[in-house]
């Protein structure tokens, strides 16, 4: 899997190798990071809830659970905008402050 953090044209992408042993501590300094040298505040808290919830809604789970990312879609997450795209990929967005948007797009490995 393949998450992209947007702000304004800055991108960076960051390979999730093992969706189902996710590092969120690495995912969210990376992502910290990231926003932070764009000037933006980004609350860890909510990244790292919401990467597990778009992980899970595009890959499922070990034991067979069906990925659903309609349904997290559907149901949302905090302050995030969510949008499925075809082909299996998520977007959340997030006004960020100071009229900026903060995005993350997960890609399916498929």
């Amino acid at each position: 899997m393949i998450l992209d953090v947007v702000i304004d044209k800055d991108s960076l992408s960051i390979e999730i190798t093992d969706p189902f042993h996710l590092d969120l501590e690495e995912i969210a300094g990376k992502i910290d990071k990231f926003a932070a040298s764009r000037g933006i505040a980004v609350s860890g808290a909510e990244v790292r809830g919401l990467i597990p919830a778009m992980v899970k809604g595009i890959a499922g789970c070990e034991h067979g659970c069906p990925a659903d990312a309609k349904g997290l879609v559907s149901r949302g997450f905090k302050d995030f905008q969510l949008q499925y795209i075809e082909g299996g990929i998520l977007s959340a967005r997030r006004l960020a402050g100071d009229g900026r948007f903060f995005y993350l797009k997960m890609f399916p490995d498929f």
